[in-house]
């Protein structure tokens, strides 16, 4: 993931670019009537803000080393937040808590090293006024082989209560997501992701839904309506090639209806990483993505 600093003479030149190109109408939310609205994202660089908010998207997910943590000096840091101070397209959550190198379980586990990173990208999300940090992070957390699973996840959860504290004292909850067992042997589902959150027991610890994954782990619908209490925020994409909606024509409907059934009112984020022309594929998203939504 690039780590670079955003340019703010790239970022008004994108802006400039797209300002004139057509927005697509209506408001991102349930099929119209008294159901709960929704709010539709992307994952980008804020470089796309200005395209992505005349889409009609209502916030950008970044990535905590991309926009928070650039090179965890403050400098870099405080060029990002007057960009985002300046433009005012929110950032309503970030990526990638911790990166792979640091350990969150097994012989090397590196708490002090975790704690470190994730204090200064709560404090740094507060003064951006955001609202998540994701608490994905597979490298991290995969389990070593011949490491006691037992062992594993106490040493997880012990991590995430001592995090926990640290949310709670900026206001930011830290999502806890279950990733598809390709890119981590750890938390593979919304029921393993809800015993993590009943564990810490705390109002900022709570879980992501992120429908790609669900179904790369062909885990059913029925699994949102029966943790949705503990669901904060959504993501989606393809199965196959993790692509936007309406790129290869995966039917998500099952899992929007079940989201509307929970009374879901978070942020739902297409939250892929591979584009072969982000533009065109964005505006197809949201297009497929909103009749979805409305067809439920």
């Amino acid at each position: 993931m690039d780590n670079s600093l955003i340019s703010r003479r790239d970022f008004i030149a994108t802006a400039a670019t797209l300002a004139a190109l057509p927005s697509l109408a209506g408001s991102s939310a349930w099929a119209r009537g008294s159901s709960p609205s929704i709010t539709l994202g992307v994952f980008a660089a804020y470089q796309h803000a200005a395209y992505l908010q005349s889409l009609g998207f209502g916030y950008i997910e970044e990535a905590v080393g991309r926009f928070l943590l650039p090179s965890e000096t403050e400098a870099p840091y405080y060029e990002n937040r007057d960009v985002l101070q300046q433009e005012g397209f929110p950032i309503k959550s970030y990526v990638v808590l911790l990166p792979s190198a640091i350990k969150t379980v097994g012989p090397q586990a590196q708490h002090q090293e975790a704690l470190a990173r994730t204090q200064l990208a709560l404090r740094r999300a507060k003064e951006c006024g955001s609202s998540y940090i994701v608490f994905g992070s597979g490298g991290a957390r995969n389990i070593p082989e011949d490491f006691n699973r037992h062992e594993a996840k106490a040493q997880h959860i012990a991590l995430c209560r001592q995090m926990a504290p640290m949310a709670e004292k900026y206001g930011i909850t830290i999502a806890i997501e279950p990733l598809n067992r390709g890119e981590t042997n750890f938390i593979n589902s919304l029921a393993e992701g809800v015993e993590i959150v009943e564990a810490v027991k705390s109002p900022r610890v709570k879980l992501l839904c992120d429908i790609y994954h669900m179904l790369k782990e062909d885990e059913p619908a029925s699994e949102i309506t029966k943790y949705g209490k503990h669901i904060v925020h959504c993501h989606i994409a393809e199965k196959a090639e993790r692509t936007p909606p309406g790129v290869m024509g995966d039917d998500f409907r099952p899992y929007l209806s079940a989201l509307k059934q929970t009374g879901y009112r978070g942020g739902l984020s297409i939250e892929c990483f591979h584009y072969d022309d982000f533009s065109n594929q964005i505006r197809t998203g949201i297009a497929e993505l909103q009749k979805q939504i409305n067809e439920v």
